[in-house]
Protein backbone atom coordinates (compact mmCIF):
# COMPACT_ATOMS: atom_id res chain seq x y z
CA UNK A 1 0.00 0.00 0.00
CA UNK A 2 2.82 2.53 0.87
CA UNK A 3 4.37 1.72 -2.94
CA UNK A 4 1.11 2.91 -4.42
CA UNK A 5 1.11 6.10 -2.37
CA UNK A 6 4.46 6.72 -2.98
CA UNK A 7 3.95 6.54 -6.75
CA UNK A 8 1.15 8.51 -6.72
CA UNK A 9 3.15 11.19 -5.00
CA UNK A 10 6.34 10.86 -7.01
CA UNK A 11 5.33 13.74 -9.18
CA UNK A 12 4.75 16.71 -6.65
CA UNK A 13 7.65 15.39 -4.58
CA UNK A 14 9.74 19.32 -3.90
CA UNK A 15 13.06 18.00 -5.59
CA UNK A 16 11.13 17.19 -8.76
CA UNK A 17 12.32 19.49 -11.80
CA UNK A 18 9.97 21.78 -12.78
CA UNK A 19 9.76 20.66 -16.09
CA UNK A 20 7.66 17.45 -15.04
CA UNK A 21 4.14 19.62 -14.98
CA UNK A 22 5.17 19.86 -19.17
CA UNK A 23 4.27 16.40 -19.07
CA UNK A 24 1.33 15.49 -18.35
CA UNK A 25 1.38 11.85 -19.33
CA UNK A 26 3.98 11.42 -16.91
CA UNK A 27 1.86 12.40 -14.33
CA UNK A 28 -1.25 10.48 -15.19
CA UNK A 29 0.42 7.44 -15.61
CA UNK A 30 2.08 8.04 -12.11
CA UNK A 31 -1.60 8.25 -10.66
CA UNK A 32 -2.65 5.38 -12.33
CA UNK A 33 -0.16 2.90 -11.41
CA UNK A 34 -0.09 4.20 -8.11
CA UNK A 35 -3.40 3.50 -7.70
CA UNK A 36 -3.74 0.31 -9.64
CA UNK A 37 -0.94 -1.18 -6.84
CA UNK A 38 -2.63 0.23 -4.33
CA UNK A 39 -6.40 -1.38 -5.18
CA UNK A 40 -4.08 -4.29 -5.80
CA UNK A 41 -2.32 -4.70 -2.29
CA UNK A 42 -6.30 -3.93 -0.76
CA UNK A 43 -7.88 -7.00 -2.66
CA UNK A 44 -5.30 -8.92 -0.90
CA UNK A 45 -6.98 -8.55 2.48
CA UNK A 46 -10.15 -10.19 0.92
CA UNK A 47 -9.12 -13.11 -1.28
CA UNK A 48 -5.71 -13.84 -2.57
CA UNK A 49 -5.73 -15.00 -6.20
CA UNK A 50 -2.55 -15.57 -8.68
CA UNK A 51 -3.49 -13.02 -10.81
CA UNK A 52 -3.17 -10.19 -8.58
CA UNK A 53 0.13 -11.42 -8.16
CA UNK A 54 0.77 -11.49 -11.33
CA UNK A 55 -0.25 -8.25 -12.29
CA UNK A 56 1.46 -6.45 -9.33
CA UNK A 57 4.64 -8.39 -11.49
CA UNK A 58 3.32 -6.36 -14.89
CA UNK A 59 2.45 -3.16 -13.39
CA UNK A 60 5.84 -3.08 -12.03
CA UNK A 61 7.42 -3.74 -15.12
CA UNK A 62 5.31 -1.39 -16.98
CA UNK A 63 6.70 1.50 -14.52
CA UNK A 64 9.93 0.77 -14.89
CA UNK A 65 10.05 1.19 -18.95
CA UNK A 66 7.32 4.03 -18.63
CA UNK A 67 10.04 6.64 -18.61
CA UNK A 68 11.19 5.34 -21.88
CA UNK A 69 8.20 4.69 -23.28
CA UNK A 70 6.44 7.79 -22.74
CA UNK A 71 9.15 9.98 -23.22
CA UNK A 72 9.84 11.56 -19.75
CA UNK A 73 13.17 9.70 -19.19
CA UNK A 74 15.02 12.52 -19.79
CA UNK A 75 13.82 14.28 -16.12
CA UNK A 76 15.96 12.59 -13.89
CA UNK A 77 14.68 12.50 -10.25
CA UNK A 78 11.85 10.97 -11.97
CA UNK A 79 13.09 8.41 -14.04
CA UNK A 80 15.03 7.19 -11.24
CA UNK A 81 12.34 7.28 -8.78
CA UNK A 82 10.11 5.26 -10.96
CA UNK A 83 12.13 2.63 -12.16
CA UNK A 84 13.54 1.98 -8.32
CA UNK A 85 9.57 1.96 -7.28
CA UNK A 86 8.89 -0.42 -9.85
CA UNK A 87 11.50 -2.57 -9.14
CA UNK A 88 10.13 -2.67 -5.55
CA UNK A 89 7.15 -3.64 -7.12
CA UNK A 90 8.07 -6.11 -9.05
CA UNK A 91 10.32 -7.86 -6.20
CA UNK A 92 7.22 -7.85 -3.86
CA UNK A 93 5.09 -9.26 -6.37
CA UNK A 94 8.02 -12.42 -6.80
CA UNK A 95 8.48 -12.68 -3.53
CA UNK A 96 4.40 -12.91 -3.24
CA UNK A 97 4.40 -15.61 -5.99
CA UNK A 98 6.94 -17.23 -4.42
CA UNK A 99 5.67 -17.66 -0.81
CA UNK A 100 1.82 -18.99 -2.47
CA UNK A 101 3.46 -20.68 -5.00
CA UNK A 102 2.54 -24.46 -3.29
CA UNK A 103 -0.88 -23.64 -2.05
CA UNK A 104 -4.14 -24.64 -3.97
CA UNK A 105 -6.57 -22.34 -4.91
CA UNK A 106 -8.66 -23.29 -1.91
CA UNK A 107 -6.27 -22.46 0.40
CA UNK A 108 -5.62 -19.15 -1.33
CA UNK A 109 -9.23 -18.45 -1.27
CA UNK A 110 -9.19 -18.67 2.67
CA UNK A 111 -6.19 -16.52 2.89
CA UNK A 112 -8.22 -13.30 3.51
CA UNK A 113 -10.84 -14.76 5.89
Amino acid sequence: MLLGALIVASPWFPVQDPAIAGHPTAILNAVAIGLVVFGISQLEYVALQRWQEVTTILVGLWLIASPYALGYSADGFLRIYHTSLGAAVVLLGILQLWQDWDLNDQDMLKHGR
